[in-house]
């Protein structure tokens, strides 16, 4: 794609549209109809879509939000920074996304909202949440930063709860040239005040309706999505193809437990996370043997440091904690090579046959 994002970059420097713009709004656009929905914002990054969906839905001081802690940080850090407090739901251990049977225990009067996070790439189970929220009504905001183009029964992700928030860091499947994000949503009220939100609270230049943020899509970022979007279903059904390649080959490995695909969902895989035992020592040697791993993620959120105050000890979410000791990412993107996945697979199954032997023979 680089010569298409070369011409993508010189036409927004002839047009000196930086910040915010046409570049962006054409962007939005085409993002909103590959999702189904009626509107897309973009913003500055993936925390900021979550955090303006938040403020934009009147969500404050005393307001609770209710989300998984399986996630990366900035889901939590959203509702922190509207001055709510975050309330955790376990996750699903196959799907590893919020468990609806969990969800109305954690309900209370101070609840204003909840954000299951569609992880890995693939979508929480949508209905059952979507049926619980409504009988509270309380609005539903999807985060889908890792689920570009991921399906819940034939719709998107992000187009089916009240808003769904996008990240467009580099290393998404729909990734920038550096930080963007979006929320789309078909509710025009909340894309009006995420709009204004965004842009100091502006309804017209300098006329501010409300105590707003800088938290703009430059101008480059919208036209090199914009290119890298035409792109996006061929890519995500590469990492299909790889992640389908993974799963036959080491569908015979006892010492691994695979991805699940659910019923409901079409997953892009915007990480193909396995379990294994003695996980970072699996890592570790994989590195060792050249083969660059990853955790995604290694400390659920209610035992980081930072939430420390919320009083979670462990063993308050243990479908989390077990699986945070146990995920391991394999390399997955869609340039990846028959020989390089297979050399992958030949490595994993060398070092966990190695050290079943060696165990059993200790025993």
């Amino acid at each position: 794609m680089r010569g298409e994002l070369e011409a993508a970059i010189r036409e927004v420097i002839d047009s000196n549209a930086y910040a915010g713009g046409p570049f962006v709004a054409k962007f939005e656009h085409d993002f909103a109809t590959f999702c189904g929905a009626g509107n897309a914002i973009g913003v500055g990054n993936g925390t900021d879509a979550l955090w303006l969906t938040l403020l934009a839905l009147g969500i404050g001081a005393g307001d609770e939000v209710i989300t998984v802690p399986m996630t990366f940080m900035a889901t939590a850090e959203a509702i922190s920074h509207c001055g709510a407090k975050p309330v955790f739901v376990d996750i699903d251990e196959r799907t590893y996304t919020l468990d609806p049977e969990l969800l109305e225990g954690a309900i209370t009067p101070r609840t204003k909202a909840i954000i299951p996070v569609h992880l890995f790439g693939q979508a929480a189970d949508m209905d059952a949440i979507l049926e619980i929220a409504r009988s509270r009504g309380l609005p539903v905001i999807e985060d889908a930063c890792q689920a570009h183009g991921a399906e819940y029964k034939a719709r998107k992700a992000g187009s089916i709860g009240t808003a769904g928030c996008f990240s467009f860091y580099p290393g998404k499947n729909l990734g920038a040239l550096g930080e963007a994000g979006a929320v789309v949503t078909n509710n025009e009220e909340l894309r009006n005040k995420i709009q204004m939100l965004r842009d100091h609270g502006q309804a017209k230049k300098y006329h501010h309706t409300l105590i707003g943020w800088n938290a703009r899509m430059d101008g480059i970022q919208g036209a090199a999505l914009r290119v890298k979007l035409k792109h996006l279903d061929r890519a995500n059904q590469a990492r299909r193809a790889n992640a389908w390649f993974y799963d036959q080959q080491l569908a015979e490995l006892e010492e691994v437990i695979l991805p699940t695909e659910a019923d409901y969902a079409r997953h892009v895989y915007h990480l193909y996370v396995v379990r294994v035992q003695n996980r970072d020592r699996v890592l570790q040697a994989m590195a060792n043997r050249g083969i660059a791993c990853g955790i995604h993620y290694p400390i659920p959120v209610h035992l980081q440091q930072a939430y420390r105050f919320l009083g979670h000890r462990k063993g308050s979410f243990p479908v989390a904690e077990r699986c945070a000791e146990e995920f391991l990412s394999l390399p997955m993107y869609p340039e990846l090579t028959a020989t390089q996945m297979g050399a992958v697979v030949q490595e994993l199954k060398t070092l966990l046959r190695t050290s079943k032997r060696a165990y059993e023979r200790v025993v």
